[in-house]
């Protein structure tokens, strides 16, 4: 029996993104494919975790999984689906991260979002919300050829769900500034791979070479003119990438 094949959003999003690829994803993988919002985002907005923490929030997901899926963790959902790998093995055949880290922020020679940037997007959303998802958008696509097109894209996509819980947008960008994976990453139990974006700000390329540092057996490959998100940018290509790694 084939395995399900999970997507899991990054922050300020919802399962909504995956709209673009997910017909082509059901033509080249015979398993089910399925995506899920986080909980606090899409149809998962009024379901939170009490506290919202990684562990929680993960836990909650991990409830919704069927034994040995594949789970394709975009940003931030890359850290769910490592951290439910680790504690949840039975879960999780193999993880597939997307333009993701077990470290987003920036410490000492560990590549990363500056800390300043994350704080200054946690202060705007308070007042901001809307605008600061946009701005979080707009980094989505630096670097990107069709930068303009692919926001545009990603907001017709996300704007078919609820809007996401400010309590979940929130203790997102916590887990993105705090939570450090690195030694889950290092000692996970199932296989990892990766597909990147050479030009993204929030992944930068030089921390791709440590994690295969910290996990020997990680296996990824980089788009050349992909930023964050390469399966909207560069769709074609990244299909093709993914088709291998199933």
């Amino acid at each position: 029996m084939q395995k399900e094949l999970v997507l899991l959003h990054g922050w300020g999003m919802n399962q909504g993104v995956w709209q673009l690829i997910q017909p082509e994803l059901e033509n080249l993988y015979t398993g089910q494919v399925r995506s899920l919002d986080l909980p606090g985002f899409g149809n998962s907005a009024t379901t939170l975790p009490t506290p919202y923490n990684l562990h929680d929030a993960a836990m909650q997901l991990s409830q919704q999984l069927k034994p040995h899926s594949i789970l394709m963790g975009w940003s931030l959902g890359g850290l769910f689906a490592l951290y439910i790998a680790k504690h949840w093995p039975e879960k999780v055949s193999k993880v597939i991260l997307v333009a993701s880290t077990p470290y987003f922020a920036e410490q000492g020679e560990w590549l990363g979002i500056n800390e300043k940037v994350l704080t200054q997007f946690k202060d705007q959303l308070v007042n901001h919300r809307e605008k600061t998802i946009e701005r979080f958008l707009a980094i989505q696509a630096m670097g990107s050829e069709s930068a303009r097109d692919d926001i545009k894209q990603l907001k017709q996509l996300l704007n078919q769900y609820s809007a996401p819980n400010s309590e979940a947008l929130t203790a997102g960008l916590d887990i993105l500034q705090n939570d450090d994976l690195r030694d889950l990453f290092a000692t996970c139990p199932v296989k990892i791979m990766g597909v990147f974006g050479r030009l993204d700000a929030l992944v930068p390329y030089k921390a791709i070479a440590k994690m295969s540092v910290l996990n020997a057996e990680f296996e990824y490959q980089v788009i050349d003119k992909a930023s964050h998100a390469p399966f909207i940018s560069h769709k074609n290509e990244f299909l093709s990438i993914v088709k291998s790694m199933l």
